[in-house]
């Protein structure tokens, strides 16, 4: 599943990021690296999500989240 796609609420876990090399280790140094939790806290139209990480909350643009693959956490 794409980040994308998660719905409010729901935490989900970094399987591979597809991102130019520059975006992809600037993600990384915030914290974004394979199998982080990540928690969407709500939806601002198409595909722009606030997502916690680590503590921190985070606005990602469409062209980001398209390119998150994530699984749900359970």
């Amino acid at each position: 599943m794409l980040l994308k796609d998660a719905q409010i609420g729901q935490t989900c876990v970094v399987q591979e990021i597809h991102l130019p090399f520059q975006m992809e280790r600037r993600l990384e140094a915030l914290g974004m690296t394979k199998d982080t939790p990540v928690c969407v806290v709500n939806r601002k139209g198409k595909g722009i999500l606030i997502v916690k990480l680590r503590g921190a909350r985070f606005a990602l643009g469409y062209h980001i989240t398209k390119n998150i693959e994530v699984r749900c956490a359970q």
